[in-house]
């Protein structure tokens, strides 16, 4: 059975923003809040995760971050809809 690979962005404590990909969203985002998923949101903090998309591999996933991770701030969630 072929992975499924996930796009995310989550919200820090702070109210920052982190992107990343995933092919286990509840594993990720477990692994964040016991601050094992990225030095940045162990830094942070781990708030929630505010949305995630479902990519054609992990090659699409990894250009959709990048793709994000461009756009200021204001427009990254609207990149989900």
């Amino acid at each position: 059975m072929k992975k499924q690979w996930y796009v995310y962005i989550l919200e820090c404590s702070d109210g920052s923003f982190y992107t990343g990909v995933t092919n286990d969203i509840d594993a990720r985002m477990d692994a964040h809040a016991t601050g094992k998923g990225s030095k940045y949101v162990c830094k942070k903090g781990f708030k929630r995760l505010l949305r995630a998309k479902l990519c054609k591999d992990k090659s699409d996933a990894c250009k959709c971050e990048c793709a994000i991770k461009q756009l200021p701030r204001g427009e990254k969630l609207g990149w989900f809809e």
